[in-house]
């Protein structure tokens, strides 16, 4: 099963299971989802379940909000993750917020699905990540897709959980194919982390397309060896995972996709070194995407994203000097 069908049957089986559960956005009825993330949903469920959408993200977010807070299970797709920008406030200000200011008597169990990410040479409007717009908003969880195994089962998780989630589905990931455990043994919990390899030098925390970076930098690895931890939810992340793992390792890298500044990573981090700092042989450090937009050109989106050569290159000169090495824009001397 590929990423983006695996989607459309975790939220098939939401439907199916629970009549409250409607899909809206736009091109995900007739079309099947820009990227097939809802394919036959609408020959199946019908027009009152899946609906296309007018070009106004504030406005079906907006719907979103309300038709959660008065019983439905909304998953409200938005198709590049930027255009959440003109719906940013329904989602951070008012679902992030409304069971807080309802003294815990209102509810909002509403999805916000978004493709993200860079790779497939969509420019600098339509390649980012944009983690960072939700990661500090309290109320919100959220969750990143690294495969068709947890697409399904953290796409059914967050349909079913009472609070708004954001789940962001690397782009690049979507024709990637996997084995797929559906039905209600295949859901995948919010806020736990999966370790996808072991070992004993360092641990690499990945989450959604970097995961596909950490585990072939891991598994060609020269003299080397590590724990690859994907985190596969950002908002609560899962600190007992990584740092039992730190615990063992003594090292840490943090690798993402998104620029330096701001990034995800940098709690993970600060985490680490606030609780486990006796336990760590060399200073954390943060593999990233530079503080530059997305280019268009292959050549240089490719430069620009974190490779699994980047990574081990970075983590072998970790090991051998026990220093935080410096980053290839650094170390070449451009301009960022």
């Amino acid at each position: 099963m590929r990423m983006n069908q695996a989607i459309a049957a975790a939220i098939g089986d939401e439907m199916r299971e629970n009549p409250d559960v409607v899909t809206f956005g736009e091109d995900v009825a007739v079309a099947g989802g820009p990227f097939k993330t809802s394919d036959g949903l609408l020959e199946e469920f019908g027009p009152l379940r899946v609906r296309d959408t007018p070009i106004a993200e504030m406005g079906f977010m907006g719907a979103a909000v309300g038709a959660a807070a008065t019983g439905l299970r909304p998953v409200a797709e938005i198709m590049f993750v930027e255009f959440l920008g003109v719906a940013l406030d329904q989602l951070v200000t008012e679902a992030a917020k409304f069971n807080y200011l309802s003294g815990g008597t209102v509810r909002v169990p509403m999805v916000m699905r978004a493709s993200v990410g860079a790779g497939l040479g969509f420019g600098c409007q339509h390649s980012q990540v944009m983690e960072s717009w939700m990661v500090g908003s309290p109320g919100l969880k959220i969750v990143v897709l690294s495969g068709p195994s947890n697409a399904y089962g953290l796409t059914r998780a967050a349909i079913r959980d009472d609070n708004p989630v954001a789940v962001l589905e690397p782009r690049i990931l979507y024709a990637v194919r996997g084995d797929v455990t559906t039905g209600v043994e295949g859901i995948i919990p919010l806020g736990q982390a999966a370790t996808l390899a072991s070992g004993d030098d360092i641990t690499l925390v990945s989450c959604g397309s970097t995961v596909r970076t950490c585990l072939p930098a891991a598994a060609d690895a020269d003299g080397w060896t590590a724990d690859v931890i994907d985190l596969q939810t950002l908002q609560p992340w899962d600190i007992e995972a990584v740092l039992s793992s730190v615990e063992r390792t003594g090292r840490l890298a943090v690798v993402e996709e998104c620029p330096y500044s701001g990034g995800w990573g940098a709690d993970i981090v600060a985490k680490v070194v606030s609780d486990s700092f006796g336990d760590l042989k060399a200073p954390p450090v943060r593999i990233t995407a530079p503080d530059v937009h997305v280019p268009f050109g292959k050549e240089l989106e490719q430069r620009y994203l974190p490779s699994a050569e980047y990574v081990a290159g970075q983590v072998g000169e970790l090991l051998a000097t026990g220093e935080s090495p410096p980053h290839w824009w650094e170390r070449d001397g451009a301009l960022v």
